[in-house]
């Protein structure tokens, strides 16, 4: 079947990305690795010794750099709807974030541990439908901020992509009444055309 327009404009994009053949050359398994990178270097999130949880991590690009950066006395647990092939230093659960029996094994995992930092990259199978598929994103983004809610030590950190819609300004001010201080970054390696943002919540009250 021939390709639709759309989808030769998508593979052109990819082919020429600089971003994809860092990623190939650098070992990472998705250009998304560059976006943790940037709001790193910023922000300071991931020391040696940092303790977080990566939501939303396959195929692995954000774990390969918290794993790097956490280093021997850091620990980073990962979850994913898809597979993702193991990577040393992560302990990884596959399931859906949404069901409580896969979040309970998630937190099983945590062994009772405070996290330093929540970090989650999930989003939706899109399907088409803004309205829908905004719908989905904030109720991901929701589940992730109480995970954080429930799981951050005080003082912690929560990274989070979302999507400007009619949710986000409620969102926002969720986040607000949760963390000392929220501000918003939009990585390079964030495609021009994409409405996503990262927010981050620092200093969990």
């Amino acid at each position: 079947m021939a390709r639709s327009k759309s989808s030769n404009a998508w593979l052109a994009e990819h082919v020429n990305d600089h971003y994809v053949h860092m990623a190939k050359k650098d070992g990472y398994r998705a250009r998304a690795a560059y976006k943790l990178l940037e709001i790193n270097e910023k922000d300071k999130l991931i020391r040696p010794g940092t303790v977080l949880a990566d939501l939303g991590s396959a195929p692995g690009s954000w774990s390969q750099v918290a794993a790097r950066l956490v280093g021997d006395n850091g620990k980073v647990f990962a979850l994913d709807l898809l597979p993702m092939d193991a990577i040393a230093g992560v302990d990884f659960i596959q399931g859906d974030f949404r069901e409580d029996e896969v979040l309970d094994a998630f937190v099983d995992l945590l062994d009772g541990r405070e996290l330093d930092l929540v970090i989650s990259d999930m989003a939706p199978n899109i399907s088409g439908m803004s309205t829908i598929d905004q719908a989905r994103s904030f109720h991901l983004n929701e589940l992730a901020l109480e995970f954080a809610r429930e799981h951050l030590k005080p003082g912690g950190h929560f990274l989070v992509k979302v999507f400007q819609g009619s949710d986000f300004q409620s969102y926002l001010k969720a986040m607000k009444d949760l963390f000392g201080e929220v501000v918003s970054r939009k990585p390079k390696a964030s495609r021009d055309r994409s409405n996503e943002i990262y927010l981050l919540g620092k200093g969990r009250r």
